[in-house]
């Protein structure tokens, strides 16, 4: 398929795209209530034409939201003939990696994030939700970016900005325990309900989209039957990329190739020999970093620019 007909310039336009890159990502949410005729034509799909069908071609686990907290928090991996059971008891199903099932799925993930200019590292999906009519999903935040795609049924949808934690790097629901990284750096605590304060209310209908940025609050729920696709990416931060880097140049070195010994000896001597090698390692690199730059460190990771 042309690229032409896929990635941003077909979901908003050339025109709309510009603005959607200037004004919205990554940081702020984005509705459209109608898509482009090329986005609307996955609602045509074969395995999304309904959870039925999905359900008969699906050889893959299915993840199955308990009704405990309807969130990925609490779930269970299920053959897709139990999923269906389940289904039918009022819990959601997540199908993950869903682009296997088709080339263009693949083709539309690649162009988006290049579009979006991506790191190389970036791990990007497609993923169905079957939300069975009354579900939905408790209010939490995500660590990654999803453009979702109403495919059937409608979803209403509850989203608001985050001032508890800035640029987080763990998924959290409201209710469930706290990552310690993620409560090492948190400004305020969590909040015991959906946030009111910036909320904002979208209903999605079949063929409808909604990018949900980082670190955002939302919760979710279904009016009748819905099945929902998401492109899914999960983006490196600035820390990830630098260690990428610092990886590949720190194995240029003998020394620190070595491997590291002693660090838990109940041998004191040993563990101060260890601590002083180890020492003379950071003086080494102390000198070196003064000579990186971000191109060095972007050449490493992402190769050079074409």
């Amino acid at each position: 398929m042309s690229t032409e007909k896929i990635g941003l310039s077909a979901i908003f336009g050339k025109d709309k795209m510009t603005e959607f890159m200037e004004e919205s990502w990554p940081k702020q949410p984005c509705f459209i209530a109608e898509t482009s005729d090329s986005l609307r034509s996955m609602l045509n799909f074969p395995f999304l034409q309904s959870l039925e069908v999905l359900l008969q071609i699906w050889s893959k686990p299915v993840q199955v939201h308990l009704p405990d907290v309807s969130d990925e928090s609490s779930s269970i991996d299920v053959n897709a003939k139990d999923a269906g059971k389940l289904f039918s008891n009022g819990m959601a199903l997540l199908f993950n990696n869903a682009q296997t099932l088709s080339p263009e799925l693949e083709n539309w993930l690649k162009v988006l994030a290049k579009d979006l200019g991506l790191p190389t590292s970036t791990y990007g999906r497609c993923i169905v939700y079957a939300t069975p009519d009354g579900n939905g999903t408790a209010a939490h935040f995500d660590q990654n970016i999803n453009f979702v795609l109403q495919i059937h049924g409608t979803k209403q949808w509850s989203i608001a900005p985050n001032t508890s934690v800035e640029n987080p790097t763990q998924r959290f629901t409201i209710g469930q325990d706290l990552d310690p990284e993620l409560a090492s750096y948190a400004e305020n605590e969590m909040p015991d309900e959906m946030p009111a304060k910036g909320r904002r209310e979208f209903t999605l209908k079949p063929g409808s989209l909604l990018f949900v940025p980082r670190g955002w609050w939302h919760s979710t729920e279904a009016r009748g039957e819905a099945l929902a696709l998401n492109f899914t990416f999960s983006q490196p931060t600035w820390a990830d990329l630098l260690t990428l880097a610092l990886r590949s140049r720190l194995m240029l070195s003998p020394g620190w190739r070595e491997l590291a010994d002693g660090v838990t000896s109940a041998n004191w001597g040993k563990r101060v020999t260890a601590q002083n090698q180890m020492d003379e390692l950071l003086a080494e690199l102390v000198q070196d970093l003064p000579n990186w730059r971000a191109e060095d460190i972007l050449g490493a990771t992402e190769g050079e620019i074409a």
